[in-house]
């Protein structure tokens, strides 16, 4: 095992579920401290119970915070501070998937609360880090794009607007903070098979939704959804200082499906 993470405090958002909670687990087993948000108590929790289950000795710091709202995360930012003294890496992660329609469906309070949690809340969460980072001369910052921010999604306009946001976002922020020592990067996962994704699913088709998946995944190169903990360990080692001077760029992780179309 390594143990790239020794006295390292990671920041987790959307850390309730998902590839928040794979993530956590990955670099908790690695010696990481781990302040953990989410709307979700509940997830949270659950989270933070598994991660005791594979790493006792895990310092484990959960906050009930909405990204979208500045005042929580200026909150969750201090409170992480507050119990560990500093910020070495942040997985600015999360999001929700939004409704399903053509664009001249989409309801215009959905696209705001689409892009307010999906594209502010990554904003957000790098306005008030990115500063603690540069103090320190140090420190690495994962943001979650998709597949949807670096092509088109059909009936998700909200997602893909904010997605492609992000991927602006960490270019931009890449380029200001690289000379400072802080590394700014995104994933770009493709069909994982999350909570979130699930619920996409059934939105298409409620009764059938496991056929859907089924064709969903037929056409991509590998033939099956990706696993949370693919996207965790992908995540392990982009937060880790391993992969220091991967920089400003976004990283698929999708099975080959954004070569393909």
């Amino acid at each position: 095992m390594q143990d790239r993470f020794t006295d390292k405090v990671v920041l987790i958002t959307g850390g309730g579920s998902g590839l928040g909670r794979s993530a956590a687990l990955a670099v908790a087993v690695e010696g990481a401290k781990l302040a953990l948000v989410d709307v979700s108590e509940a997830g949270l929790a659950e989270t933070a119970a598994a991660v005791r289950e594979i790493a006792p000795q895990a310092e484990v710091r959960e906050i009930l915070a909405d990204v979208s709202k500045e005042e929580d995360v200026t909150r969750y930012v201090s409170e992480t501070v507050s119990a560990f003294g500093r910020v070495d890496a942040f997985f600015n992660n999360a999001g929700i998937e939004g409704k399903q329609n053509l664009t001249e469906d989409f309801g215009s309070e959905e696209f705001d609360k689409v892009v307010a949690i999906n594209l502010r809340g990554v904003f957000l969460g790098l306005k008030h880090v990115l500063p603690l980072m540069r103090e320190q001369g140090s420190g690495s910052v994962v943001n979650t794009a998709s597949v949807g921010g670096i092509r088109g999604v059909g009936n998700q306009s909200g997602y893909a607007a904010a997605k492609h946001g992000v991927v602006g976002l960490t270019r931009n922020s890449g380029i200001e903070y690289g000379r400072f020592g802080v590394s700014v990067k995104a994933i770009a996962p493709g069909a994982i098979m999350t909570p979130m994704v699930e619920g996409s699913l059934k939105q298409i088709d409620p009764e059938n939704w496991e056929e859907v998946g089924r064709q969903f995944v037929s056409v991509n190169p590998m033939n099956r959804f990706g696993r949370p903990e693919e996207v965790g360990h992908l995540a392990a080692f982009l937060l880790s200082d391993q992969a220091g001077f991967i920089n400003a760029t976004v990283i698929p992780i999708d099975g080959g499906q954004s070569e393909k179309y």
